[in-house]
């Protein structure tokens, strides 16, 4: 059965020539093809045996994913529809600053398995794991058709990347590699819901990506029930792992708070979110809820938001309150899914 060869991850591919009995110099060639030149087939691959690319080319196909679909938000954002290989889609948002910065919102699956209530992409299901190269692709889209190198990234497109760790990890130390794309670890931010073996192995990492965690509730019963994908990791051990992290690396984690009226915004969750962050090096971003079809839920009044900013501050929890972008598209927070089935 032939793999295609954007499902190694990079130590993998160490592997692969092995395998193939070629000296350990082929690695890197390989890699550069793939991440640097981001060649399409084997025949660019001039420096490589053509017995070794014709034996690639049976045994592990090369892909690139294609633009299904496409759209630009009047703040100039841009969502891709991206079509792999096997029909798997996922989106991926394009987000230019007006300091020159283009922040890419990347997705690590296609689907996602956490069900969370108020999330477009939780209501379609769960299809795969993307491999470390699909992941690196959305980058290589994004930078060929803005004609602009990607200056920062956040996983915080469709699926949880902790729960397609080694697939995530290889492909953000792709991009980060300074031979490579060279994107700085600290201008990469990983998301999570809170899957707590996944902050532990990230605390452990050599690399300085940033952590954030989508909080979305700091009682327990609400979260259980917006987030039921990660009931089996209680708000208490989340904090605990959340500490040690800290602790372990001194770097300051995102907090993620979605703000939902009616659900995750009273007098409690506000108390419950400031005993939350005690003693925890954290910033909290609190996101409008963005309009998702069909869901029930509506946002916290402006007002709402301007009364929590103001009370996470002056507990001196450093909060910001996020400028969604590309809302009018359907790409920003919990709004991303497969675009093409709703067409």
């Amino acid at each position: 059965m032939t793999k295609p060869i954007k499902s190694f991850t990079i130590d993998e591919l160490q592997d692969l020539m092995k395998d193939l009995k070629q000296p350990a110099f082929r690695k890197k060639q390989l890699i550069e093809w793939l991440y640097l030149h981001h060649v399409d087939n084997y025949d660019d691959m001039t420096n490589l045996p053509s017995s070794l690319r014709d034996s690639l080319a049976r045994e592990h196909p090369l892909y690139v994913p294609t633009i299904a679909d496409m759209q630009t938000s009047i703040d100039g954002t841009k969502k891709f529809v991206l079509s792999f290989y096997d029909g798997a889609c996922v989106e991926t948002v394009a987000i230019p600053s007006n300091d020159g910065r283009l922040t890419v919102c990347c997705s690590t699956q296609a689907g996602c398995p956490m069900g969370c209530a108020f999330c477009a992409t939780g209501k379609e299901g769960f299809t795969r794991n993307l491999s470390a190269g699909e992941i690196v692709d959305q980058i290589f889209i994004v930078q060929d058709h803005m004609e602009k190198r990607v200056s920062n990234i956040v996983v915080m497109g469709q699926g949880e990347p902790f729960l397609n760790y080694d697939h995530t990890l290889s492909a953000l130390r792709t991009l980060n590699d300074e031979k490579l794309l060279s994107i700085g670890a600290r201008h990469i931010t990983i998301s999570t819901c809170g899957i707590i073996p996944g902050i532990d192995r990230l605390g452990n990492e050599p690399e300085q990506f940033t952590l954030a965690v989508s909080l979305h509730a700091a009682l327990q019963h609400t979260r259980d029930t917006i987030m039921p994908g990660v009931s089996k990791y209680p708000l208490i051990n989340l904090k605990a792992a959340l500490l040690k992290y800290v602790e372990h690396t001194n770097r300051r984690i995102t907090l993620e708070y979605a703000m939902i009226q009616g659900v995750n915004d009273s007098a409690a969750d506000l108390e419950a979110l400031v005993d939350f962050c005690t003693e925890l090096l954290c910033h909290i971003n609190l996101i409008p809820l963005n309009e998702v079809e069909g869901s029930e839920f509506q946002p916290s009044s402006s007002k709402t938001m301007e009364y929590w900013h103001m009370m996470l501050n002056k507990h001196r929890i450093e909060t910001t309150v996020r400028n969604s972008r590309g809302s009018d598209i359907a790409g920003a927070c919990g709004q991303l899914k497969n675009a093409l089935k709703t067409r």
